[in-house]
């Protein structure tokens, strides 16, 4: 019996797929459930399992967009599994008879003629202009002399590349950045745009996981970074500015009374965004476990659609990577993103003093059409009055109730 295998449909509202990497080649053998495809959607990259055991053959070739339900592969299950081949038995060859050895003949050596290495006059002019030595002019012509094309290539000029690799790859983008270039740009040319900045001291937050991330890391097994805080600030923020965890939705504005935050990570693939639900009910453990599980399932290339889809408010961090500032690009249909940057020593004013802090600039990008300043400023600052007094405005006054120590 021959099994057809269709793409299944990943998500909804996906229609097609493209193929990333065949994992099998034709006329292979297939176990039921082996991975035999990873394919890239506009959402995620996953793997396409065998639906039973047989030989292959298949229908689709590495790059095609193929749509949903549609034939990519059949699988012959009345084939029976192949034996593993036994190893071969060397052939023992015979000695050949050796008759008389012929005697090697000997090379003449080539004899240098006058022309080898020597330029032609018209490319001796041209070497003796510009004051290049003909030793250092590989020459193309009969017995390697050096004519006047020769001449001319070994003349520095400006703007002329001389040497050096130029060489250029060309390769295809994945459907996934595809769609994530669609969305970036559809979100700078749908949406009015603006990005307003501050700074937080990151002392409060410093001293906090000096004193506590050991204990934490040892009860929950997770680490206390600073996203849980983050996640906290931001949550508390959205519900003191609604409008911020907001959408447009044609001639309406929808406004959600719980947080789902998207988290964006860094995967194989390229961006991934995967959202933690209800975020407002986790405590710092559970939050910090969430983006822990989240993350690994993204760089791992395990991350679902439905994982990533929805969010009410996106969390990015460019400072792992080493950005000082930066203006983050909404995440549609969201109407906000908060960029987190790298966190520097710098000098400050505390209570009229010169001090030294570690500072993290932040930045809220916002969709200006239900987000008027005042809300966008207030956010922000809400933020960030959150992360320099944690223990008063995130953790009620008590840290190890908080931490669930």
């Amino acid at each position: 019996m021959v099994l057809e295998m269709k793409v299944p449909s990943p998500g909804e509202s996906i229609t097609e797929v493209e193929i990333a990497e065949w994992l099998v080649e034709d006329g292979d053998y297939v176990e039921k459930d082996q991975a035999i495809a990873e394919v890239d959607s506009d959402k995620a990259t996953l793997e396409l399992p065998a639906e039973e055991s047989g030989i292959i053959t298949l229908k689709a070739e590495v790059g095609d967009a193929v749509a949903v339900g549609e034939v990519v592969c059949l699988i012959d299950t009345s084939a029976a599994k192949p034996d593993g081949a036994a190893p071969k038995a060397e052939k023992k060859e015979e000695p050949k008879k050796e008759g008389p050895k012929a005697e090697p003949k000997k090379e003449e050596p080539k004899k240098e003629t006058y022309a080898s290495g020597a330029p032609s006059p018209a490319a001796k002019k041209i070497l003796d202009e510009k004051g290049i030595e003909p030793s250092s002019v590989s020459g193309t012509g009969r017995d390697g002399r050096i004519t006047k094309e020769d001449a001319v290539q070994a003349v520095p000029s400006m703007g002329t590349p001389t040497g050096g690799n130029r060489g250029e790859t060309r390769s295809k983008l994945s459907m996934l950045r595809r769609k994530v270039a669609e969305r970036l740009v559809a979100a700078k040319n749908e949406t009015a745009m603006l990005t307003t900045f501050n700074e937080v001291d990151m002392t409060a937050i410093f001293d906090l996981r000096a004193q506590y991330k050991d204990e934490f890391k040892d009860k929950h097994n997770v680490g206390l970074g600073f996203m849980s805080f983050f996640t906290k600030a931001v949550i508390r923020a959205l519900q003191m500015y609604p409008a911020v965890n907001s959408m447009i939705d044609g001639k309406e504005m929808i406004t959600y009374d719980f947080c789902d935050i998207s988290i964006a990570v860094s995967g194989p693939k390229g961006l991934m965004v995967p959202v933690i639900r209800n975020a407002e009910n986790l405590t710092f453990r559970g939050v910090e476990a969430e983006i822990k599980r989240l993350a690994i399932r993204a760089r791992e290339g395990e991350i679902t659609v439905d994982e990533m889809t929805g969010g009410t408010f996106t969390i990015t961090n460019g400072g792992v990577f080493g950005s000082m500032l930066s203006t983050p690009i909404i995440n549609p249909p969201q109407s906000g993103i908060l960029g987190m940057h790298n966190i520097v020593e710098r000098p400050i004013v505390r209570d009229g003093a010169i001090a030294i802090a570690p500072i993290m600039y932040v930045a809220l990008s916002y969709d200006h059409r239900i987000i008027d300043g005042k809300e966008s400023v207030g956010f922000l600052v809400a933020v960030k009055e959150a992360l320099e007094s944690p223990e008063e405005l995130l953790m009620d006054g008590n840290v190890k109730r908080a931490l669930e120590l």
